[in-house]
């Protein structure tokens, strides 16, 4: 996967230790995710985020970047190719800085990534969001993910999963 292909419209760049203050601070806008994910965001826990992944995968599978206006940092993504199955990306985490959603920003994001995960040859993007969250909720539908049936219960919340066909 070229990262700089998930969008002609941003740059995008492989998210690095020297990059997570500027995480932290995206991260830290979005009041609203935390009211939901009990996990309180800091430099530490970004930092084991960028090296994080699922069982039976490698960091040469995961894919922890920023997608730049300019300078700006205005969104993060955290991929993982082939998981849970080789015809399917998982996103780990989305996150929008909250002074700009409601703009359609993360729409386009999520539509030029699904495109550019479709000419790879990947069917499906799945993902996961927290239980009573009706902002995130809202957002993937909007998006065309559709519920699994599927949940994953943590030991502070229930993760709903859900799937876009490409």
């Amino acid at each position: 996967m070229k990262i700089e292909y998930l969008s002609e419209k941003y740059r995008v760049k492989r998210i690095e230790e020297a990059d997570l203050p500027e995480v932290y601070i995206l991260c830290k806008s979005n009041l609203l995710y935390y009211q939901y994910c009990p996990s309180n965001v800091s430099i530490s826990s970004l930092k084991e985020e960028l090296i994080a992944l699922p069982k039976g995968k490698k960091l040469d599978d995961k894919y922890y970047v920023g997608f730049y206006d300019g300078e700006l940092l205005i969104a993060v993504m955290d991929l993982i190719s082939g998981y849970p199955n080789e015809e399917t990306t998982f996103i780990g985490f989305f996150m929008i800085d909250q002074h700009i959603q409601w703009k359609g920003i993360g729409t386009s994001i999520i539509s030029e990534v699904c495109q550019y995960l479709k000419k790879l040859g990947f069917t499906y993007v799945r993902l996961g969001y927290i239980m009573g969250n009706p902002q995130s909720e809202a957002f993937w539908i909007k998006n065309h993910f559709i519920k699994t049936g599927d949940e994953v219960q943590t030991e502070d919340y229930v993760i709903v999963v859900m799937q876009r066909t490409l």
